[in-house]
């Protein structure tokens, strides 16, 4: 049985090397993905975590790390009741186009519950991972984040 994904692609006036950076260092995530810090020492096996006001949200282990390239983890939701015979899986894959990268995210291996059709929420990969991208596009292309949305 195949199960569901969610895949997110867009374009965003930047070298691989800043997307990496913001992709991979605490100091950038807190700024674009709400306050999220992400922390992990990279190589493949490891830990991975995001944390909000000191305290793990999620978490999951490194697949792939090939900077300015691929790098792929397993998501856990802390607070996550959904049962699961195995975990999620996010891949951020980057291609440099000229002054362009075009950023595809993927999250795979979810449940149908993961995607949730409603409007005006932040609910669901489907709903959640946009916000997000939009939010870090806007920052490496102006410096600055967008302003908070209440939904």
């Amino acid at each position: 049985m195949n199960k569901p994904k969610f895949v997110y692609v867009t374009y965003i006036a930047t070298t691989p090397e800043k997307l990496w950076e913001a992709l991979t260092n605490g100091d950038f995530t807190e700024q674009y993905f709400f306050g999220s810090r992400v922390e992990s020492d990279w190589s493949e096996g490891s830990e991975i975590t995001y944390s909000r006001n000191g305290e793990v949200t999620d978490y999951g282990k490194v697949l792939t790390f090939e900077p300015h390239s691929k790098l792929s983890f397993t998501w856990t939701y802390k607070g996550d009741k959904t049962l699961r015979d195995s975990e999620t899986v996010v891949t951020f894959q980057l291609q440099q186009m000229n002054e362009t990268v075009k950023l595809t995210l993927k999250h795979e291996n979810l449940a149908e519950t993961d995607l949730v059709e409603k409007e005006n929420t932040f609910e669901g990969f489907n709903n959640g991972w946009p916000a997000v991208m939009s939010n870090l596009k806007t920052f490496l292309e102006t410096g600055v984040t967008l302003p908070p949305v209440v939904v």
